[in-house]
This record gives structure tokens, sequence and C-alpha cells, in this order.
């Protein structure tokens, strides 16, 4: 008797995708080794387990934490607001704000312990959103960055932004002034907001993520991943524009104008391939109609060193590509002890805010 085909669903691919960014996440983490032990074994003394890593406590929200939920396309998605203690406006002022984005199987408060943004918050005086993915949406944490296909992707991309205006309609947010960063899953997040909401974001930074035109469901999001799919931007976004500068390179869509975009990415990530890195730098550029400068290598202390080229379009930086000497999957520079988190590297979260800060100042 003939096989019947197999039909495969889009919750049988989702599932196969989170089995596979789950082998992929331990595979990152170090196998502890089993130490010998003598015929004569010592007498056994007790040690003291490590503390587990303490989440940011939200202790004052009045003051320093503000919780709350924005409906929106895909449904409801919690948020958490920092706000620096102290901080009053003068008359007339309003603050700007930096939206970040986790990566899979973690929290909003995760990635703010990790980054230690608060800290620059606090220095710089601006506003941080942390919004939060449901598990009901995506059970590992994961912003479905990928889901295109089935529309899940940018109904989440408008939930964030849904996020963003509840919080400017609430406290003197200075709208012109909000940028957004994220994380793995939350990088590619991020570059989907910056592309599709080209006029809502100054600046887009990503730690280790993946063109979100790349994949357009779960059925390709892994490869996406390896970097064995060809870099894409949403569909508002070709990759060769018909329309040509005065500068003889491809220009943007008629009315629309990419945000500059911070790659920052491990060579040595093995959950998320620095191919990605690369790919979407030259495609973001390509898109705005910016020229590669001259690659250099910036060191500093004894922190991974970093493989720099900017993009710039008259004199105007588009893009900046890092690529970050012997990083894994993790936050460069970030708080010791957590996991997807380095602190030998470089502070990625200092390199974010000087890349955001420097658009700010354009405006």
């Amino acid at each position: 008797m003939p096989r019947k085909p197999r039909l495969f669903s889009l919750a049988s691919w989702t599932r196969a995708y989170q089995r596979n960014l789950a082998a992929l996440v331990r595979a990152t983490q170090p196998v502890p080794r089993k130490k010998a032990v003598s015929a004569q074994a010592r007498p056994e003394r007790k040690v003291a387990a490590k503390p587990a890593p303490q989440r940011p406590k939200l202790a004052n929200p009045s003051e320093q934490w503000i919780a709350g939920v924005a409906p929106g396309p895909a449904g409801a998605r919690r948020f958490h607001l920092f706000v620096p203690p102290g901080l009053v406006a003068a008359p007339g002022e309003t603050f700007a704000l930096l939206v970040m984005l986790h990566g899979c199987r973690q929290t909003g408060s995760d990635l703010a312990a990790i980054s230690r943004m608060n800290r620059i918050a606090t220095r710089k005086r601006f506003l941080v959103l942390y919004p939060e993915q449901e598990r009901m949406a995506n059970s590992q944490g994961c912003w479905n960055w990928y889901e295109r296909r089935s529309g899940k992707a940018d109904a989440e991309a408008a939930t964030v932004l849904a996020a963003v205006d509840q919080v400017a309609r609430r406290h003197r947010v200075d709208l012109a002034r909000v940028a957004v960063a994220g994380l793995s899953a939350g990088a590619s997040m991020a570059a989907l907001l910056g592309a599709l909401y080209p006029t809502r974001f100054c600046a887009v930074a990503m730690h280790s993520g993946v063109a979100p035109g790349t994949a357009e469901s779960a059925a390709n999001a892994l490869a996406a991943m390896r970097g064995t799919r060809d870099a894409q931007l949403p569909d508002a976004w070709p990759a060769l524009p018909a329309a040509m500068t005065d500068t003889g390179l491809p220009a943007a869509p008629q009315g629309l104008r990419l945000p500059p975009l911070l790659v920052l990415h491990g060579d040595a990530d093995r959950v998320v391939s620095v191919r990605n890195a690369t790919a979407t730098a030259l495609l973001w550029a390509q898109a705005s109609g910016a020229r590669a400068t001259a690659e250099r290598t910036v060191a500093r202390g004894q922190r991974y060193p970093m493989r720099a080229v900017d993009f710039k379009l008259r004199g105007q930086l588009a893009v900046s590509l890092r690529e970050i000497a012997g990083l894994d999957h993790a936050w460069s520079g970030g708080a010791s002890r957590w996991p997807y988190s380095d602190p030998a590297g470089p502070d990625a979260s200092a390199l974010i805010w000087a890349f955001v800060a420097r658009q700010f100042k354009k405006i």
C-alpha cells in the first residue's frame, strides 16, 4: 500500500524550530568536568552554593520601574519602563527613549541586569523601555521576527510600537528621539521595527541578530540563523532599488529612509552565525546608498578586539559594523555570572548609547 504523504503544519514547524534552537543554546553551555575521587576519600566538606543571579528589584515602581500592558495587533504585551530616580523635567523638557528587546529564554528584567543600561540612563537622563514577549506567543520567549508569512512578526512589531506610544502619552518622551536595540531574536525584531517604521526610530542597534526579512517562517528561520540563507530586508525595502543617487549608489524607495544601524556580533557565535552581521550591514548600507570606509581594528585594554567598518553617505553614518573577536552568543561586556553575557567583551551598552546619542544630536 503506498504511503500517505506527510503534512507538516505551521505548529509542527514551530516546534521543530524551537527544539533546534534549544539544542543550539544547550551547545553553547560549557559541560562541567567531574573531578576524580581517590580510593581514600577525604572527609566531606560542605561547599556553599553560589547564589543565583539576582533579577532587578522592582521595589519602587513609582520612582524607578513602571509596569504596564500595551494592547496591539498581536495581543497584549507587558512591559517595564525604567525612569531614572530623581528625574524631573524642566519646563518644556522632554526625554529620549531607548527600547530594549530581550532574546530567547530571557525577560526584559534579565536584559536590564545583563546590559546595565539603566546605569547609563541614570547618568545621561533618558528612559528605557523593556517590552516582554509572552510565553503563550512563543514558548522560548523569543520574539517571532521570522513569522512574516503568517503576519505574526509584523503584528508583534506593531504591538511593541503601541507600547512606545502608550509610554509617550504618559511620560515626557521626545518622539523624535526614540531608538531601539535588541539581543538575538530581540535584535532581529529591533531591525524589523526600524525597517517597518523608519520615521519612528532614529537609530537601531542589533546585537547577534539576523536581518528580519531573511526568514519568512519557522521552517527556514534556523537556516537563517546559521547564515545559509541570503540576507533580506522586508518587502518594503528591495535589495536593488531602481532609482540611483547622485553618487551612483542605489537609493532608498521614494519617501523612505532607513534609520542608522549599529551591528554588534561575536565571531565565535555558535547560535547565530557571524555571517549574518556582515550580510545585514551590507544589505542595510545598500538600501541606504552608503559606501564602506576602510576596515580597522579597535582594541581597548584586555577586552576582546573588534573589526570595525563604517558605511557612510555624503559624510553621514548609515551603518556601523563591529565584529567582536572571541565573543560567543552573549551580550558583550555584560554583567558576570549571567547566561548570554560575557564581561570580557567591549561594553556593548556604552557602544549602543554612544551610537544612539550621536543620532540624537542630529535632531
